[in-house]
């Protein structure tokens, strides 16, 4: 269908719907950049589909009658570029963008109200939910690269010379601990995290804290780990923030998915095997590794009795991706470091 000028209205009506079709085009353009970056360089499920969703409830508001109303050859700022865009870096090319559609959503959200109620309010909602979708995508990544290159993730149980036992296997090769802790009272469990956290920080190894967010915020640790009874992912990530790890444990392929959708940044795959580390928890077998292998899009580590007699089955159901967690087969071995690179040696080898 073409609108006549008549029907379309006076030249004022006319230039208010080239300006609303405009920043539709610029606001959906700009979180089209920032939802390809949250796909193919942060592989962010949640974020992907955050992004797309507000993208889709503009493409539903962009009538018609503002397309109809473009006319690109009377633009006198058509093509109208700048030399610094140019020079960005790939995060500022997404801070920009960002930016971009943040402006337009506010022009919509103001000419809007009274040629387009609806649109207004839709903008308006979507420039809110922008602004902290942008933290999110512009999050240090560093830890997440870390994360991407660590094969071996160690956690601790509580055995004599608990801080020896991990300085041996840090010094070995392992890049990423977690604290698991059995005791009771907050204040030796702040003091053995602490010291935990300090010694990762000596080998430039990843930090976890199992289950307690408040714990992993006091002694700066660089992500927590849920359980599938624990805090809501979501409510974790608020409280930790978007630079922070978040993982999950998971034991079916139904839980993966539902971590990745909640912004988990990697999660175990198990139990494989019956372990005293978990009593009463029935083990997955490696189907589910299988499964995680084929369709996971964040880090998964494969744990529950993994071994040196066990990890060739392990890496061969979990593909080239697969990582390992491990408790007992370095905790309670008689030569930590012996044992980690055992271990790191049949990963290398993959």
């Amino acid at each position: 269908m073409t609108f006549s000028s008549s029907e379309l209205g006076s030249p004022v009506d006319v230039g208010l719907l080239r300006l609303l079709d405009a920043n539709l085009d610029r606001a959906r353009e700009g979180l089209r950049v920032a939802e390809d970056w949250a796909r193919f360089v942060l592989n962010r499920r949640d974020l992907v589909e955050a992004t797309k969703d507000l993208r889709q409830q503009l493409g539903a508001c962009h009538l018609e009658r503002y397309r109809q109303a473009r006319h690109t050859a009377t633009d006198s700022a058509a093509g109208l570029a700048h030399p610094a865009q140019q020079q960005r870096p790939s995060a500022s090319v997404v801070a920009a963008n960002c930016a971009r559609a943040q402006e337009a959503l506010r022009v919509l959200e103001e000419f809007g109200r009274s040629i387009d109620p609806q649109l207004s309010g839709v903008a308006e909602h979507c420039r809110y939910r922008l602004y902290d979708l942008e933290t999110r995508l512009l999050a240090d990544q560093s830890r997440r690269q870390r994360l991407a290159a660590a094969r071996l993730y160690l956690i601790t149980s509580p055995v004599p010379n608990l801080l020896a036992v991990v300085d041996q296997a840090l010094s070995a090769g392992v890049s990423l601990l977690q604290h698991r802790s059995k005791l009771s009272d907050d204040l030796p469990r702040y003091r053995e995290a602490l010291a935990l956290r300090e010694l990762c920080a000596a080998h430039g190894a990843l930090f976890i804290v199992n289950d307690r967010v408040d714990l992993a915020l006091a002694v700066e640790a660089d992500g927590v780990h849920l359980g599938q009874g624990d805090l809501p992912p979501e409510q974790a990530r608020r409280l930790i923030g978007p630079d922070r790890l978040l993982g999950r444990s998971t034991h079916a392929l139904s839980q993966l998915h539902q971590a990745e959708a909640d912004g988990c940044d990697y999660v175990g795959v198990g139990p494989l095997h019956a372990t005293p580390t978990k009593p009463g928890r029935e083990p997955v077998g490696l189907d589910y590794l299988r499964q995680a292998a084929a369709e996971a899009n964040v880090p998964f580590f494969a744990i529950g009795g993994v071994d040196a007699s066990t990890l060739p089955a392990v890496l061969q159901a979990g593909g080239c991706l697969c990582r390992v967690a491990v408790v007992r087969a370095v905790m309670e071995a008689d030569d930590p470091a012996a044992a980690t690179s055992e271990l790191l040696e049949h990963l290398r080898d993959e």
